[in-house]
């Protein structure tokens, strides 16, 4: 979980970086790059994260668990 960890605090580095963006009142074209490298950033974390998990709960037989990560996932 340590590159987990790393993912995320590169994402919060860039959403630091965002908001002095914003703050500065910077240009609105690289201000929307920024925050789709960022959500891209965050996209890829949570889908390894998912991915290891269902792969345990599998492994695991753990049907129940699995049946909750994906109403979590579903959930809108």
């Amino acid at each position: 979980m340590v590159d987990v960890i790393l993912r995320l605090k590169r994402v919060g580095g860039q959403v630091e970086g965002l908001i002095r963006m914003i703050e500065r009142e910077e240009e609105c074209a690289q201000i929307i790059t920024q925050f789709q490298a960022a959500k891209a950033a965050l996209d890829n974390t949570f889908s390894l994260v998912l991915q290891r998990n269902l792969k345990e709960c599998l492994s695991q037989d753990d049907s129940k668990s699995v049946e909750k990560i994906l109403k979590l996932i579903t959930r809108h």
